[in-house]
């Protein structure tokens, strides 16, 4: 209380008081927002699986197609993913299948084989047929691990597996009573048949087994917009003291301030050579945008309150890119305008082999670093003129013309205020 009543607070106390509180209340009520945003986007979630949508295909033609059918009609739910039922007209390849699925048009697939119930009939005979009867060749799954691992794991494999299992029950109502008159009981082949005659087998576009992959599309995209943040920060300190938004044109500012950002960090992947080059230019991109972003934003808002943007850009990219859109609420659908969705969608591409024809990603992603190039070149130019001004302030029975030919000396360019390149 000694230090509170020294007369260096007369006047200022409460106004100390008032701006600590209100600093306080913001920044509080900043993160109640932004998380609040982030926890939305997965609330109730599970009640949205049926919004991802499934190729089924029956090649079979027999009980085996039919038990796939009443299996999902049992599991039918907004809990369970719709299935899609297609002829095998539309789809008359396991590559047609494979192809739909890499595309992205479906999240994953799964077919009765050609044939399934004609060898279960064969093997229920006992003999050869028998011998070399698997079940699992009655059913097949598609499906892309490297598109949102934590999806496929936790949506789509494991509610396949139900549904293969409840596949495999219906059998036993559809055809138990007539698989059981025809079952030879001296062949204990035919009677595993009986017992195990459907299961399934699966075909992953791209195997993602390391445990990593829960960390693609959430940190690994957070630290790229922090990176260039920072970095920002001390761009900025290196450039205002060694005087070179007052020395250089803002074309000369502006093209320094890109090269460094394209080329301050390089990103290093044990993957091939065409995916490492792909997703090092992706990667890149996102970063140099982000870059750019930051840079506009640092120039238009006070630094005491740059924090009320940085974090929510932070948040609102990241959020994107957790979660799927379908499991979300529709107001996160907004997340389609944003750098974290465009990005992770083209990274998904690339790790996935490029077996998408869609270019919509990078050409909003282009889109967007353009708009951000011309927001920056306003971002320099406002900087140049609030140093110009500056200095004319400090020294104000100077006439401004010649105050502002000796900002404006340079090696090179014509003289004149700086203009946006």
């Amino acid at each position: 209380m000694h230090v509170w009543t020294d007369p260096f607070w007369n006047g200022k106390r409460k106004p100390f008081i008032i701006g600590v509180v209100m600093s306080s209340l913001s920044v509080i009520m900043m993160f109640f927002i932004v998380m609040s945003y982030l926890y939305g986007s997965v609330w109730r979630s599970t009640h949205r699986a049926s919004n991802l949508n499934i190729l089924a295909v029956d090649f079979d033609r027999g009980v085996i197609g039919e038990s796939l059918s009443a299996g999902y009609s049992a599991l039918k739910g907004d809990e369970f993913p719709t299935l899609h039922f297609r002829s095998a007209e539309d789809f008359g390849t396991v590559e047609d299948i494979r192809n739909a699925v890499c595309r992205g048009d479906y999240w994953a697939a799964i077919f009765a084989q050609d044939g399934a119930s004609d060898r279960l009939s064969a093997a229920l005979g006992g003999g050869v047929a028998a011998a070399g009867y698997n079940s699992s060749n009655t059913l097949t799954y598609v499906y892309n691990e490297a598109r949102y691992p934590t999806v496929q794991s936790g949506y789509i494999l494991s509610n396949m597996q139900i549904l293969v299992g409840a596949a495999g029950s219906i059998y036993g109502s559809l055809n138990g009573t007539a698989a059981a008159k025809s079952l030879n009981t001296n062949d204990p082949n035919a009677t595993l048949a009986l017992l195990n005659p459907i299961s399934a087998s699966s075909i992953n576009i791209m195997p993602t087994p390391q445990g990593t992959k829960v960390l693609y599309n959430t940190v690994t995209l957070v630290l790229p917009i922090i990176q260039q943040f920072f970095f920002l920060m001390a761009l900025n300190g290196i450039s205002s003291s060694f005087g070179i938004y007052g020395y250089l044109s803002s074309l000369h500012v502006g093209l320094i301030r890109m090269i460094v950002a394209i080329w301050a960090f390089k990103e290093n992947w044990g993957v091939s050579t065409s995916q490492f080059v792909l997703t090092w230019m992706a990667i890149w991109l996102y970063m140099h945008v982000n870059f750019l972003v930051l840079d506009a934003a640092t120039a238009f808002m006070p630094l005491a309150y740059l924090s009320l943007f940085v974090l929510p850009w932070v948040i609102i990219n990241i959020t994107c890119t957790i979660f799927p859109f379908e499991l979300s609420p529709g107001l996160y659908k907004l997340g389609y305008a944003l750098l974290g969705h465009q990005v992770v969608s083209i990274l998904f591409q690339v790790w996935s082999g490029g077996c998408t024809t869609s270019f919509r990603g990078l050409c909003l992603f282009c889109l967007r670093g353009k708009f951000s190039v011309r927001l920056q070149r306003r971002s320099n130019l406002l900087r140049l003129h609030l140093l110009v001004h500056r200095r004319f302030k400090k020294s104000p029975t100077r006439n401004f013309n010649d105050r502002r030919r000796k900002v404006e000396r340079r090696h090179t360019g014509p003289p004149g205020l700086p203009m946006p390149f």
